[in-house]
């Protein structure tokens, strides 16, 4: 669909309090194109006094808000649906452009954004308190859910605008206001677009702040700041782990929502449908260059099936469009920044040096890395253990099920998983067992429905994304009680 309205452009700065204006930092960064290396916008970066103001803005606007019926926020988001809609290509084609996704990636993104706002038209009427019994004469107790107040979004580079936005809908839907720093490759995507969206749809002044700066600069100073009461921050288990430990630090003890790192594991058993298996596992691990914290990480085949298993995943891999994103045909694009690149090329030298059987391979090509396929690989090893940000594919030799299972679990990660065998008995009874918030058989392990709960366990995270999950994590329970008769108190 193609929009009408003026595109969005110009991009500069800092979204605060309704305003656009430059940051204070006296620095400036560039939004760039990682195909092909174009400035898409220079933002003048923000200070610490901007932060300030952010947070200072949203704390007096949400007060007003938290006021606010249900209705009135239903109608907002019907506006914010109609906005996203209209200009789909616009929004496909800046996805496609700062992220480097396809064009098959930057569409799913979109979508996801779009089931995101659908949900968020049903959350506010969703918040529900409970009238609970009480041993008490001419008493009356009451629950109420009230939302947490100002929340504070750091998000990610690789599906920046949904992995921004299933923060931003839920937590003002519920009655909050925000503040969001999306990454520094990011800009755009992460915050600045979603900000245009928003106040086109005549969201309230104050309600969605956007700061992009320097982390050294305002990094830290973001999750300590007093005002915000919960940060929810989508990213590496490193950074994850110093933002919980800022969070419980500071002056107030501050609500954590984690969405961390992951290693996935992609079991094949011995009845699994190896066509099926084949295809499911070139999706998972080559969608976005494998720039998903949900990507297939460890393939685990059973013994029965693996020499024909890598066979065809091979040649299969084999076939892949490696190039410009913006061609409908390329299936694998360019690696996000340089740093991503040399991790991936240490992987590969990793990998070669424990004498992995590689199966599949090539040159880089600026930030274009094709497709690599290692065979017999240790499910111990560094380079197993190693979450892969780029299209690598180590597959691991399982002997039966038992011993697929032990290795699926044997990560530090516990985001997503999934197994495959015609036996769903079988199926059910294997996912189960497995140490992840999530498992899928017989289907890729990326999966993110906006009304089922998304989360992880050990160092995949803290804390649950997407419908009654979400609502719980942007709201606080507050117990009131009313006397109705006088006490004869004993003292």
């Amino acid at each position: 669909m193609t929009s009408q309205r003026t595109p969005y452009s110009g991009f500069t700065g800092q979204y605060i309090a309704g305003d656009w204006r430059p940051g204070s930092a006296g620095k400036t960064a560039c939004s760039v194109d990682p195909y092909n290396g174009e400035t898409l916008a220079e933002i003048t970066l923000a200070g610490v006094d901007d932060l300030e103001k952010a947070y200072a803005t949203a704390a007096v606007a949400q007060i007003e808000w938290a006021r606010t019926g249900p209705s009135r926020k239903i109608e907002l988001f019907r506006r914010v649906l109609s906005i996203m809609e209209d200009r789909q290509a616009e929004i496909i084609n800046w996805i496609v452009r700062e992220t480097g996704g396809t064009l098959l990636k930057a569409g799913a993104e979109w979508a996801a954004v779009r089931g995101g706002l659908i949900e968020a038209l049903t959350l506010p009427s969703r918040v529900e308190g409970r009238i609970m019994p009480i041993d008490s004469t001419g008493k009356q107790s009451f629950v109420y859910r009230e939302p947490v107040g100002v929340v504070g979004v750091i998000s990610p580079w690789n599906f920046p605008m949904h992995l921004s936005n299933r923060s931003i809908a839920p937590a003002l839907a519920t009655g909050n206001a925000v503040v969001v720093k999306p990454a520094e490759d990011t800009p755009v995507t992460g915050g600045l677009l979603l900000a245009k969206i928003y106040e086109e749809a005549g969201l309230p002044a104050g309600l969605l702040n956007i700061i992009i700066g320097d982390v050294e600069e305002i990094g830290d100073a973001f999750t300590l700041h007093p005002v915000p009461k919960l940060i929810s921050f989508t990213g590496s288990t490193r950074v994850g782990k110093h933002i919980g430990e800022l969070a419980m630090s500071g002056k107030t003890l501050k609500h954590i929502g984690l969405e961390l790192g992951g290693n996935a594991p992609f079991v094949v058993l011995d009845d699994a449908d190896l066509d099926q298996a084949v295809r499911a596992a070139i999706f998972a691990r080559f969608l976005h260059s494998g720039q998903i914290c949900m990507s297939c990480n460890r393939i685990i085949v059973d013994t029965s099936l693996y020499d024909e298993f890598v066979e065809r995943f091979v040649e299969h891999a084999r076939t892949l469009t490696v190039g410009d994103p913006s061609d409908p045909k390329t299936v694998i694009g360019p690696l996000m920044n340089a740093k991503q690149k040399a991790a991936a090329l240490k992987s590969i030298a990793t990998a070669r040096q424990a004498g992995f059987d590689e199966r599949l391979g090539g040159e880089a090509d600026g930030l274009l890395v094709p497709p690599h396929v290692f065979a017999n690989v240790r499910n111990d090893s560094v380079f197993a253990q190693t979450e892969l940000f780029a299209p690598i594919a180590p597959i691991i030799r399982a002997n039966g099920e038992r011993e697929a299972l032990a290795l699926a679990n044997q990560t530090e990660y516990g985001l997503s998983s999934s197994v495959f065998t015609r036996d769903l008995t079988r199926g059910i009874r294997f996912a189960r067992q497995i140490q992840a918030g999530m498992t899928h058989i017989n289907d890729i392990p990326v999966q993110d429905s906006p009304f089922n709960m998304f989360g992880g366990e050990k160092n995949s995270g803290i804390g649950r994304f997407n419908g009654d999950w979400i609502v719980s994590e942007l709201t606080r329970d507050h117990w009131i009680t009313v006397q109705e008769t006088g006490i004869d108190y004993p003292f």
